[in-house]
């Protein structure tokens, strides 16, 4: 849960200075490195920390509930697969043009850019829904770019220190941005109300949530994206940004345009359209999210969650 900093104690507040410290640190010196060699570096170097950070144990975990057939060195490979993605991700956002040249000029395949369009022109809202995939932040820029102005919402990260940096950091790309809370809900329907297009990553376990399926295990969902479709007649279209295989440049999927129904039937869709992408590209999502948290902190196993 994002932490208030007037909460905070003196030993938490130092605590977190100094790892913010570090970690602008890191970004910095990184930064200095020409970028072809920066981002393979940072993902070299996140995949090499991550066991100390606790990642690998998320991903074991994870995988232990939802993939329980990967062998153990399947497993190891995806531990490094998923850090190294994420260093990568981490350091492209911090890179300024360098990435978003990149982001700009990656292909859009699917039909949903066709309904994006549609939408548009006929003048209704629009709810793009991704997902901790590849680099989300590839697929916002790239539409921005196209002339799809959009507002995102964003969740506030645990450490105060690092927050304020990465808020200004990803509003570079566009805005505007609205936080994950109460007043940022009322300015994000304020705009979608006005025929705007929103971004919400939508695959993170969801206080107050629906138990729907992901991986074939309940999962806490927000089914907040398709109400909000639903109320404000707004088209709801799933996106990501897939990396490539030369782990520096993009597709960007645009998935097709999820029909009004009922909330829960709709955002499994995006649930199971997301499982099959991830499937294919197994190492690109962000499994240290604790996205079946309830059953992880019970120690279920795969054959438990009944």
């Amino acid at each position: 849960m994002p932490i208030d900093p007037s909460q905070l104690t003196r030993p938490q507040k130092a605590r977190f200075f100094l790892a913010n410290l570090a970690l602008r640190g890191l970004i910095g010196a990184a930064n200095l490195v020409p970028y072809k060699q920066r981002v393979p570096a940072m993902g070299w170097l996140v995949s090499r920390l991550a066991p100390l950070a606790g990642f690998d144990k998320r991903v074991r975990d994870n995988l232990a509930l939802t993939c329980p057939d990967l062998s153990q060195a399947e497993v190891d490979t995806l531990c490094r697969q998923v850090s190294n993605n994420v260093g990568r991700t981490l350091i492209e956002l911090y890179a300024g043009a360098p990435f978003l040249k990149r982001a700009h000029a990656a292909p859009i395949t699917g039909p949903g850019l066709a309904a994006l369009e549609q939408a548009r022109a006929e003048g209704r809202p629009v709810i793009l829904v991704t997902g901790h995939f590849g680099n989300y932040d590839a697929a916002r820029a790239n539409l921005i770019a196209r002339g799809h102005q959009m507002g995102s919402l964003y969740r506030r990260m645990k450490n105060p220190y690092f927050n304020e940096h990465y808020v200004e950091t990803i509003s570079r790309i566009g805005t505007p941005m609205f936080e994950q809370g109460r007043r940022g809900m009322v300015e994000m329907v304020r705009h979608l109300k006005d025929g705007g297009i929103i971004a919400i990553v939508a695959d993170l376990h969801a206080h107050g949530g629906r138990e729907l399926q992901f991986f074939g295990k309940p999962a806490v969902t927000s089914i907040v994206p398709a109400e909000l479709a639903l109320k404000y007649k707004a088209a709801l279209i799933p996106v990501y940004g897939i990396r490539k295989p030369d782990g520096l440049n993009f597709e960007i999927v645009m998935q097709d345009e999820i029909p009004h129904g009922e909330p829960e039937t709709m955002i499994q869709q995006i649930n199971d359209n997301l499982e099959l992408l991830i499937r294919q590209h197994m190492g690109q999502w962000f499994w240290i999210h604790r996205r079946w948290k309830p059953w992880l902190d019970l120690g279920l196993q795969p054959d438990q969650d009944d």
